[in-house]
């Protein structure tokens, strides 16, 4: 008996899932195949039903971590959050743990750098989007505000890239309390 199409797409993000979860806490180099597939519940078999390569997979894993840590720190899209709610919980110490929400801007910012171009442009796409979010909460019609949209993700992203890779736990919630302070600062300009 044939497998339902609906059971092809969930079995992809089921794979997407745990690829976005392993790639953002462990890089592009920690994480195989086989552990994707593991941590899915499949066999490795099923990976080449789904993706090309490894390449392949990652750069989709950074887009559906970007777009889970969005639903997380915007759960009703009716309804966006404030600009504060959404700076407060992205520059929060849940966040720099990866609990649930792992912004692949943040937790593979050295990671990227040495990726091939197909990685590159998903991981440029998913900043650009960032950038473009924080602008809605500005004045979108006002040319300044795309500059202060990216000083702000350029505070909050490189805040909880350094806070996540400091050891110091004390240091660390002192940085993204500045980074917070800043990045509020910078939306009153």
């Amino acid at each position: 008996m044939p497998w339902k199409p609906e059971h092809k797409q969930q079995t992809r993000e089921r794979i997407l899932d745990s690829a976005a979860r392993l790639f953002a806490l462990n890089g592009f180099d920690k994480v195989g195949i086989n552990d994707v597939m593991a941590h899915a519940g499949l066999t490795r078999g099923a990976f080449y039903a789904h993706f090309s390569s490894k390449t392949q997979l990652y750069a989709e894993a950074i887009v559906t971590s970007a777009l889970q840590g969005r639903a997380m720190l915007q759960p009703d899209d009716n309804q966006p959050p404030q600009l504060e709610a959404l700076i407060n919980g992205y520059l929060s110490l849940e966040h720099r743990r990866g609990d649930q929400a792992r912004c692949p801007l943040a937790f593979l910012t050295t990671d990227i750098a040495q990726r091939e171009e197909q990685v590159r442009d998903t991981y440029t796409r998913v900043f650009k989007g960032f950038v473009n979010a924080l602008q809605q909460h500005l004045n979108p019609e006002d040319a300044a505000s795309q500059e202060q949209a990216m000083r702000t993700a350029v505070v909050m992203i490189g805040g909880m890239a350094i806070a996540r890779a400091i050891n110091d736990e004390e240091l660390a919630g002192s940085l993204l309390e500045v980074c917070r302070e800043a990045a509020l600062v910078e939306r009153k300009l």
